[in-house]
C-alpha cells in the first residue's frame, strides 16, 4: 500500500510561488511529520522547528515582496557532514557530538542566498564510512519501506527522509556510491556530479580525492534544479572547477532517438541478484523503446575498482581524521595519563569500529615499505579505471546498469562482515575513481516490494544529458511516483 505521493522539490516551489501554501504553514506540517516518523525512521540527528519557523516565515516576506527565488521558501534538510553554522554538525560520530559549526559550508551558503528553509541536519554513516547507515553514533536509519531494512549509505538519512516524504530533497555526499546507493534502495532519485564541480568548502571531508556533494530528490526535474543552485567555482577549494555556469534543465525534454546506452559486459555478469537484474534489464527495454540503441562496451579493469578504492579512500581518511585528536575541538577522553595517552584514548572512545578499522588501514597502506606496494599500485590502477571510460564513452554516450547487487538487506545483515558490506557498492565505485559523474533513479521493485535503481553513468560534465535521459525514463515510468506507507508513531 502507498499514500498519496509527497509534493516534490518543483511541484512545491511552484505552490510557493503561486501563494497556495505559505512556506510557515508547509514547514510546520513537515515539522510534525518529522516529529512522528523520525522515532521510527532515525533521519534526522538535529532538527531545530524555532530556527526553521524563522526561515520560512523571512521566505514568505520575500515571496510577498516579488523578491523570491526557484527554491524560497522550499524546506531541505542537509546531510550532517555539511557545516552549518549554529547548527550542531556532527558527521554521526561520538567525536562531534556536540561541535556547533561556526561557519556555513559553501552548499550551505547557496541554499540560504535563495531562501531554502533548513530542516535539520540528516544521519547518516560516521564521517560518511559506511553503505548502509548503521555506523552512526546515534543509531542506524531505517528504510522507509521496510523499517527493518537498511536505507543505504552513508547519505541513508537524505534518502529516508525524501522517499518519507519528510522533504521534498536533501543534499547528500558521495564518495563510493553514498548518494546513489541510499537513493536506490529507498526508491528516490540521487546525482553524484562530476568531481570539482560542487564545492567541497565546509564539508568534512572523508576521502578528498574521492568526495563529491550532490543531491538527493524524488525527479530528475528537482534534482536539475537543485545542481543550478549547487553547481559553481568556488574559490575556497582549490578543487573547485572554474567553469561558466550552465542550466541543467536544458534537456530535460530530450528525446532519446539515437542515444547510445552503454552496457558493460562486467555489470551483467554474476553478482547481481535476479530480481535487481529484471528491473534493470526491464529499464533498459524502455529506454530502447524511447529509440535508444544498446551498445556492449568493455570496462576490463572495473573489477579492480573496489580493492583499489579500499586502499586509497582508507589512506586519505587516515590523513584527514587525525585533526579529531582532542586538543581543538570535538571529544576529548576525561582522563588520561600523558599526551600520546590522551590521543589514543580520545580516538578510541570518539570514533566508532568502522572508521577505527579504516583509519588503521589507511594508515598501514601509507607505511614507509608499503606505500609502493599498495598506495601507488592502487593510484595507477585508478588511472587505468579511467582510460577504460574514457575508451568506453568512445563507443556510447551513456553507460547503463544496475546500482546496487541487491534491494535493501536487513539491519544487521552484514554486521559482523565487512568485506560483504564493501561489496554492496561495487558498482558505484568505479565512477568516484575516474572522477565521472553518476546518478540513480527508482527503475522498478523487487522482492519483499523494495526499490530497484538504475544507474546511468556519464562523460565529464555531461549531467544536463544524463538528466535529460532520466526524465525521459521518469516520463514513460511510473517508478519514482510510489512512496511508501505513511509513519505513524
Amino acid at each position: 500500500m502507498s499514500d498519496p505521493v509527497p509534493l516534490g522539490l518543483v511541484a512545491t516551489a511552484r505552490a510557493l510561488a503561486a501563494r497556495e501554501l505559505s512556506s510557515v504553514e508547509l514547514t510546520g506540517a513537515l515539522l510534525e511529520r518529522i516529529a512522528c516518523a523520525n522515532p521510527v525512521l532515525n533521519a534526522f540527528i538535529t532538527v531545530d522547528p524555532e530556527v526553521s519557523l524563522r526561515q520560512a516565515a523571512a521566505a514568505d516576506e520575500r515571496i510577498a515582496r516579488g523578491d523570491a527565488g526557484p527554491l524560497t521558501g522550499v524546506p531541505v534538510a542537509h546531510k550532517d557532514i555539511f557545516m552549518a553554522r549554529g547548527w550542531r554538525t556532527t558527521c554521526a560520530s561520538r567525536m562531534l557530538a556536540g561541535f556547533v559549526a561556526p561557519y556555513d559550508a559553501h552548499v550551505i551558503e547557496q541554499f540560504d542566498a535563495a531562501g531554502a528553509v533548513n530542516m535539520g541536519k540528516l544521519n547518516m554513516d560516521e564521517f560518511a564510512m559506511g553503505s548502509s547507515s548503521e555506523s552512526s553514533f546515534f543509531g542506524p536509519v531505517r528504510n522507509p519501506w521496510d523499517i527493518t531494512r537498511v536505507p543505504g549509505g552513508s547519505s541513508g538519512g537524505s534518502a529516508a527522509a525524501v522517499a518519507a516524504g519528510l522533504v521534498p530533497a536533501a543534499t547528500a555526499t558521495d564518495t563510493g556510491g553514498s548518494i546513489r546507493q541510499p537513493a536506490a534502495l529507498c526508491g528516490v532519485s540521487g546525482l553524484k556530479p562530476t568531481y570539482g564541480l560542487v564545492s567541497r568548502y565546509g564539508m568534512i571531508a572523508y576521502a578528498s580525492s574521492l568526495d563529491q556533494a550532490g543531491p538527493i530528490a524524488r525527479n530528475a526535474e528537482d534534482l536539475a534544479v537543485l545542481m543550478n543552485l549547487m553547481a559553481g567555482h568556488d574559490r575556497r577549494d582549490a578543487t573547485s572547477l572554474a567553469r561558466p555556469a550552465e542550466d541543467y534543465r536544458r534537456d530535460l525534454q530530450r528525446t532519446l532517438k539515437g542515444l547510445r546506452v552503454g552496457l558493460p559486459r562486467a555489470y551483467f555478469a554474476d553478482g547481481m541478484s535476479p530480481d535487481v537484474r529484471a528491473g534493470v534489464e526491464s529499464a533498459i527495454a524502455v529506454l530502447r523503446r524511447l529509440g535508444a540503441e544498446p551498445v556492449e562496451v568493455e570496462l576490463p579493469r572495473v573489477e579492480l575498482a573496489l580493492p583499489a578504492y579500499y586502499v586509497i579512500a582508507p589512506a586519505e581518511a587516515s590523513s584527514n581524521l587525525s585533526r579529531f585528536d582532542g586538543v581543538r575541538y570535538g571529544h576529548r577522553a576525561a582522563s588520561y595519563g600523558d599526551l600520546a595517552d590522551m590521543y589514543s584514548r580520545t580516538r578510541a572512545e570518539g570514533f566508532g569500529p568502522e572508521v577505527r578499522r579504516r583509519i588503521l588501514i589507511g594508515a598501514f597502506v601509507l607505511c614507509h615499505g608499503y606505500y609502493d606496494a599498495y598506495y601507488l599500485q592502487a593510484q595507477r590502477v585508478r588511472r587505468l579505471i579511467a582510460e577504460d571510460f574514457a575508451s568506453a564513452f568512445e563507443q556510447c554516450d551513456v553507460i547503463a546498469g544496475p546500482t546496487s547487487p541487491t534491494v535493501a538487506f536487513a539491519l544487521g545483515a552484514h554486521a559482523d562482515d565487512p568485506l560483504q558490506m564493501y561489496l554492496s557498492d561495487i558498482y558505484t565505485i568505479a565512477p568516484n575513481l575516474a572522477g565521472l559523474p553518476a546518478m540513480s533513479i527508482p527503475c522498478g521493485f523487487g522482492v519483499h516490494g523494495l526499490p530497484v535503481g538504475l544507474q546511468l553513468v556519464g562523460n565529464y560534465f555531461t549531467e544536463a544529458r544524463m538528466l535529460g535521459i532520466a526524465a525521459a525514463f521518469q516520463r514513460e515510468t511510473e517508478w519514482h511516483l510510489r512512496a511508501p506507507a505513511a509513519m505513524t508513531p
